[in-house]
């Protein structure tokens, strides 16, 4: 059993509404069926991350057979790899009912002692985004980790008493975006750590035509590895792109994804054939102009894009970087000679010496 938490699903519902604020009840609901309906419920549907999954169905097999809580665990890497999807599948594994929630909707001590109190024997919590985890909110983690206990204060100044209420050994599970940006206590606390990676063209392929099927859309092998190729290396993004092109081949086509139809549907887009969309091309275009290729620090290029840092650094950087078109140094970001020949831009004798 899933149980997400209301602050959570609030919290999405209004960053939703605030981008598109035409958006309505059904529609959400809609988008979260999709989302559901597509998510793997073994590690055998799971595609991708084969030696994480491996490691996984050990410790799992492990803890079973000593009847034993599994260790809390962290996730880390880019956005969309599937962190909370192995977490409900960690889950299901089990046998265990699942409590999912994030960090930022953690504002207030009672919230997460509300959440911690609530949990049954053998629980799991996911916590998403758990770096942007508030000081007091850990602190009240660390003994419900470490202890499976509550350690709470009532009264105040000299009749202040302080008392331990225990709670229902759980499994943690974390997931972040910014490993680094956990204290070391929070971190050190984690008994299993995977950092999970980007996919191949290959496995997305696959993502895509699965995506396809279960949603009855139908698609060619051309289709799907063109999709796949445009995915920025990310299943969420192939999940939607699957849905656009699909569009696409109802209205434009006879109703089948093939090659054409994604690549047409794909170019409406602004995606281009190596998966950078018009900001990702935007931001390069910027250090070129404006900065000769940089180096150049976040902060100005955050505010030379428009754009927040923090989005700038997880949903840009590290797919520009893992595709070798920006370089992170002491000095800044540079732009390296594939992002110009990608862009069309020539390169001077003079800018050699950038590389």
């Amino acid at each position: 059993m899933i149980i997400e938490d209301n602050n959570n699903k609030k919290e999405k519902s209004t960053q939703k509404k605030e981008k598109n604020p035409d958006l309505s009840a059904s529609s959400l609901a809609l988008e979260e069926g999709y989302e559901k309906n597509i998510r793997p419920l073994n590690f055998d549907d799971y595609i991708g991350q084969s030696s994480i999954k491996e490691t996984l169905k050990i410790s799992i097999e492990a803890c079973k057979k000593r009847n034993s809580r599994l260790d809390h665990l962290l996730f880390y890497g880019p956005p969309g790899l599937g962190k909370t999807t192995l977490a409900s599948i960690i889950a299901i594994e089990l046998g265990s009912s699942i409590r999912i929630t994030s960090a930022p909707s953690i504002e207030r001590p009672r919230d997460i002692i509300g959440i911690l109190m609530q949990l049954k024997e053998g629980d799991v919590l996911f916590i998403d985004e758990i770096h942007r985890l508030n000081k007091i909110a850990e602190e009240i983690l660390y003994p419900a980790m470490e202890d499976f206990a509550l350690d709470l204060t009532t009264g105040k100044s000299q009749s202040a008493k302080s008392m331990r209420i225990p709670i229902p050994k759980f499994t943690l599970i974390g997931a972040t975006t910014k490993a680094g940006a956990l204290s070391g206590p929070l971190r050190d606390r984690f008994g299993i750590i995977h950092r999970l990676e980007f996919y191949t063209v290959e496995e997305l392929a696959k993502i895509v035509q699965r995506t396809a099927g279960i949603l009855e859309f139908e698609i060619d092998k051309e289709g799907a590895l063109e999709i796949a190729k445009r995915s920025r290396c990310t299943p969420r993004i192939a999940n939607r792109l699957v849905r656009r092109s699909a569009d696409w081949a109802i209205v434009k086509g006879n109703g089948v994804i093939t090659k054409e139809i994604a690549c047409c549907a794909l170019n409406a887009l602004d995606i281009d054939e190596l998966g950078l969309d018009a900001v990702d091309r935007m931001l390069l275009k910027i250090m070129i102009n404006s900065f000769e290729g940089g180096p150049v620090g976040i902060e100005t290029l955050a505010v030379a894009l428009g754009e927040d840092i923090r989005t700038i650094e997880d949903v840009y950087e590290p797919f520009l970087i893992q595709k070798g078109f920006i370089a992170r140094t002491p000095r800044g970001r540079k732009v390296t000679k594939l992002a110009y020949e990608h862009l069309g831009f020539r390169i001077d004798s003079s800018q050699i010496s950038l590389f």
